[in-house]
Parts: C-alpha cells; structure tokens; sequence
C-alpha cells in the first residue's frame, strides 16, 4: 500500500480529490444553518437531533445524509453527475477499460436488498488514507467498533452514545497482569497511529504504521499485549485477522509491508508461524475450513497458501494489484476489490 512518509503525507495522494468547490461550500453552508436555526439550549442534543436521520424521516422524503437540497441551489442529481465528472479515480489496471467492461455480466436491476432503518452522524470515524481497511467493525446488531482520531470507540445503536474501549496517543503499556507474564510483556509503545483493526472472539487488535500491534480482551481492563512485531523500515502492518484453525484453537494473522505474514496464538502471543512473499502484503483471508489462505499484495498475482506451512498451493492472477480478498462462506469462491 502507500508509504507514509516524513513529513506525514502518503505516496498516492494526487488520487485524493479536494471537493472545496462552491458546491462544497454550499453543503457545508447548509449544515451549519440547520444548527443554528435551531432554539434547544442543549447543543449536544441538538447535534443529535439533526444529525440523525430515521426510516420514517427517509420514507417522508428527507435525505438520508441530512443534506437540505431544498434550500440549495442544485439538486442532488446535478451535484451527483457533477461530482462523477471531476472525481479522479484511482486507476492501476492493465487492460482497457473497454476490455473490462466486455467481461461483465448483465445483471438485473430492482433488487431490493436492505432497507434504511437509521443514520448517525454524531458518530465520526477517522481514516487517514483510502487504502487503509477495517477501521470499522459491527460485531453485533448492538455493537459497533470504529476509529477516531488515537481512540477505538464503541458505539450502540441502542443507547446511541459512544464509548472509548482503547485509546494509544500516549504510552501504550500492558495492564500490571500481563506485565507479569514474560511472554505478553515485552515493551511498552508511543503513540500509535492504527492503520488496521480487527474484533473477533472478543478480543480486539489494532496495528500501526510502524510495525505496532496492540490487543485487548474486551472483558478485561487495560491493554493484553503490545509491541512491534516488525522493525523493518516500511513495516505498516496492513491487516489482521482473527480465526479458528484446523484444531479450534484461535490464531491471529497480520499482514505486513515488509512482506512477512505472521501467526500468532492468541492466548500468549507468541509467534507460531511466518510466511515470507517476494512483496508488501496487504491482506490476507483463511479459507472458512481454515486449511488454506488467500495472500494478496503489491502484485498483479495472489497466492493461494497452506495456512498451516505457507507452502504454496496455486497462484490466481489479478487485473492489477489487490487491496482485500474474502472468501464466500459457503463455497470456495473468492472476492477481490
């Protein structure tokens, strides 16, 4: 993925449109006048209230975004073709784009598939660059996890309030029980920048941009494990991901930039397993049989791996380099984006 280099800045950042048009203004203008206009003397509340939007608002004909198009100057389908027609994408494949299209299948329009239920925007998650992934996670119908700003939050639907779970702007330190454990305790950590999460089997964990990894037992006070777990100089650990393997014991896998995949056990932390590949790895997804691993990165190739060895089983290629792969969990069917 994208380095993050001294002055802060990522490589990749020419594909990152600056929307501070008219347009722009105009929306911004339009929030802000919905705020003020109104006569609670409870500001929280009244963030709250215009900030959510229900289903029988949307139904009613309000926006599901909360934008006032009636008191602006275009309508949303002239600011959305507009959009579309100054938006650079991020492009990297090999083939025409004609070629692409000749490849897609027709598919049937009109499905309905979800209905909007409801809409917060007093809850803001924090991504600082737009190949970073899984910085929010719904664990439950209840519970969602999210990054903002150095802090894990919790959110619930149900109460509507938020909760910080971890927070690494500062020393990141295990709880005084792990400490006492030679093989959870190594070192403490800075301030950690994540670039990643992962909350599975009540334990999250997060890693950072420079090789960092911290884990918590949600049921637990203070932090279970941190360290770095690589210290290579381009060691942005890409992606982690939580699982049951072939004999029910639950493992941890990170992918990192130094082009190692790691195993770990979660019940100490220890390194079970390293899987070394001839680029950055930026994601990979064990098999829903936990006999195998897809492994994608800075290559137009992926690899399809024994997730016990790493020996590898096949190479399945790709238009262009692979940010994510998940498996169908009902076949052995892979996606790719």
């Amino acid at each position: 993925m994208a380095q993050l280099q001294d002055d802060g800045q990522y490589v990749g950042d020419e594909y990152m449109v600056d929307f501070e048009d008219d347009a722009e203004d105009q929306l911004q203008a339009a929030r802000e006048s919905n705020l003020l206009d109104s006569d609670s003397d409870d500001d929280s509340d009244v963030m709250s209230k215009l900030s959510d939007t229900t289903a029988a608002q949307a139904r009613r004909g309000k926006d599901i975004q909360g934008i006032p198009w009636d008191g602006l100057l275009f309508t949303r389908e002239q600011y959305r073709e507009t959009r579309l027609q100054q938006y650079k994408n991020y492009l990297n494949l090999q083939l025409p784009h004609d070629d692409l299209e000749k490849e897609c299948k027709v598919v049937e329009k009109g499905g309905k598939f979800f209905d909007f239920r409801h809409n917060t925007r007093s809850v803001k998650s924090t991504i600082v660059h737009f190949q970073l992934r899984n910085l929010v996670w719904a664990t439950s119908k209840h519970d969602v996890y999210l990054m903002h700003s150095y802090s894990v939050m919790h959110w619930s639907p149900i109460t509507r309030k938020g909760t910080e779970v971890l927070n690494v702007a500062g020393p990141v330190d295990p709880a005084l029980e792990a400490q006492r454990n030679p093989w959870l305790y190594q070192h403490g950590l800075g301030r950690v920048q994540i670039s990643t999460m992962c909350v599975k089997r009540n334990l999250l964990v997060a890693g950072g941009f420079q090789g960092e990894m911290v884990c918590k037992n949600l049921d637990r006070p203070g932090v279970t494990y941190c360290a770095k777990i690589t210290h290579d100089e381009n060691a942005i650990t890409n992606a982690i991901d939580i699982y049951d393997d072939c004999s029910g014991a639950v493992r941890l896998m990170s992918s990192n930039n130094d082009s190692v995949v790691r195993v770990f056990d979660c019940n100490n932390f220890s390194v079970l397993s390293r899987f070394y590949f001839p680029w950055a790895v930026n994601h990979t997804s064990v098999s829903p049989d936990s006999k195998s691993v897809i492994v994608v990165g800075d290559n137009a190739e992926g690899i399809l791996a024994d997730s016990q060895s790493g020996k590898n089983l096949n190479r399945r290629p790709n238009s262009r380099c692979t940010c994510i792969r998940a498996w169908c969990r009902i076949c052995t069917w892979l996606r790719m984006a």
